[in-house]
């Protein structure tokens, strides 16, 4: 019980780090939390630094999900922990404590909590998100119909009960999460993925 609470703290913590910021460092470019849509995540940081730095944020955000579940791999935790240790890193994107609880949207670092449990889903995840995105090039329609679908599809592939619940808590999160791009897609004002921030 020891090991899985340390594991589910550094989760957080290493969620907590948002790849986003670290790029925009790196890059010299303008906090993405002062630009765009003021989201510290891969779509934002492709609006106005390139290619090159999303691509790094990315990554980076992917491997926050990662990294905490391959060790409670090692620890043999199970399926349920290992899907908590996700939901951990998840948190820490959304509401990291290194930058006053105002992080991302998740769906990267979800795909990364994917990868490290079940890897059909995260192909599932990746080209519904994929499909989507082609056809309508907008980002958080993709990524809110992607998280629609993965927990009925993790259902489908009949996953541990345990870890579908706690994947399917995710899901909810980040559709919260994503109320307002919900609100600007209604309306027509969502930005299209590539279209320049506004600086």
């Amino acid at each position: 019980m020891t090991m899985i609470l340390l594991t589910n703290i550094f989760a957080y913590l290493i969620g907590s780090i948002s790849s986003a910021i670290i790029v925009s460092k790196i890059f010299k470019v303008t906090d993405p939390r002062k630009i765009g849509s003021g989201n510290p995540g891969t779509t934002n940081i492709l609006r106005y630094a390139g290619k090159t730095a999303a691509a790094l944020t990315l990554v980076g955000d992917i491997t926050k999900g990662i990294i905490p579940i391959a060790i409670g791999y090692k620890l043999s935790f199970s399926p349920g922990a290992l899907a908590f240790i996700g939901l951990c890193s998840l948190l820490g994107h959304m509401y990291p404590v290194f930058y006053q609880y105002k992080g991302g949207k998740g769906i990267a670092t979800f795909i990364g909590i994917l990868v490290a449990l079940n890897w059909l889903l995260a192909c599932c995840f990746i080209l519904t998100w994929a499909a989507t995105a082609f056809l309508t090039r907008y980002s958080s329609l993709s990524a809110l119909l992607a998280i629609t679908v993965t927990p009925i599809a993790a259902y489908i592939i009949e996953i541990p009960t345990s870890m579908l619940v706690v994947l399917s808590c995710c899901s909810l999160i980040i559709f919260i999460r994503h109320k307002q791009n919900l609100v600007n897609l209604m309306r027509g004002d969502e930005k299209k993925i590539g279209q320049k921030a506004n600086l």
